[in-house]
């Protein structure tokens, strides 16, 4: 496809993601709610860059192929899936053991009993049976959720802007638009773990251009979504729904510390961002080897 088209496709992509996003956006800001009764609403806005994804391939007669659908790599879904486990595990255990925030404090467990409707609260069964029950039944949804999103980022845009920038470019590209996206959710709702706006959007930046880079090497070398995506429903299921809600506050520096608005996320994936760009000529390769036997990439 020549730089023309190309950019062409591109840029069909991104204003029907506009245009698909503007009434979840809509409803997101007027509420001023993300989750709870809003969950829908973020659902649809998570599946509007799938859709225009779709619709883009379907109005451009593009390869159905290219989107990543395919199955490949099943080691690559399985590093996506534990890698979350793995940063934010070390994110949370400097927040723990610094006391910036409190363990599995009883507020914090009772309130997760609650919710399950278990009724045993001591943390030495409490805590490795959330991780394990939570880990195990909320991959499915937070994967199906962030297939959505995925399918339209890295499915579609990231290959596509990989093809025009290079990876590094490509990433980044594809990271700053991904922040864009989530921009209207941190200003004018709720997604937030109460640090400041100016801070929380300084974190949320660099936590996902290093995400973008990472998803950008599972994309390529894979040659399917389905690592991004399960990547992407683990990093939400862990910060969001195992480590943070097992944090109690410790004053006020707990919300500069914890979830994807402090400062410890950005810096545990950063490290691991830049271990695969540093291994970046294998995904590369593998991306070339396949377009150089003809499959989709």
């Amino acid at each position: 496809m020549n730089d023309t088209r190309q950019g062409s496709v591109i840029w069909t992509y991104l204003v029907l993601t506009v245009v698909f996003c503007a009434l979840p956006y809509f409803l997101i800001g007027y509420t001023g709610e993300v989750g709870g009764g809003n969950a829908g609403y973020v659902t649809a806005l998570m599946w509007g860059p799938a859709l225009a994804a779709i619709v883009t391939v379907a109005w451009k007669k593009l390869d159905w192929a290219s989107l990543g659908f395919a199955w490949r790599d099943t080691r690559s879904s399985w590093y996506s899936y534990l890698l979350p486990i793995g940063y934010a595990a070390v994110a949370y255990l400097i927040i723990w053991s610094t006391g910036m925030g409190g363990f599995a404090e009883p507020e914090s467990i009772a309130a997760l009993a609650d919710r399950l409707g278990w009724t045993f609260t001591d943390p030495g069964r409490f805590v490795p049976a959330y991780f394990l029950f939570v880990g195990i039944t909320g991959i499915i949804a937070g994967t199906a959720r962030g297939l959505g999103e995925e399918i339209g980022w890295r499915g579609f845009l990231a290959p596509r802007l990989h093809d025009k920038f290079g990876f590094t470019g490509g990433a980044a590209v594809t990271g700053v638009i991904w922040t864009l996206w989530h921009v209207p959710l941190i200003l004018f709702a709720n997604y937030n773990s109460g640090a400041p706006q100016w801070f929380a959007l300084t974190c949320f930046f660099v936590m996902v251009m290093n995400l973008s880079f990472i998803m950008a090497w599972f994309r390529l070398k894979s040659g399917s979504v389905w690592p991004a995506a399960i990547l992407h429903g683990s990093h939400n299921l862990y910060i969001q729904t195992i480590y943070t809600p097992l944090t109690a506050p410790k004053g006020d520096i707990t919300a500069y510390a914890i979830d994807e608005f402090g400062f410890l996320i950005p810096l545990t994936t950063f490290v691991v961002a830049l271990l695969l760009w540093l291994r970046r000529d294998r995904a590369i390769a593998a991306y070339d080897a396949r377009r150089a036997a003809g499959e989709a990439s």
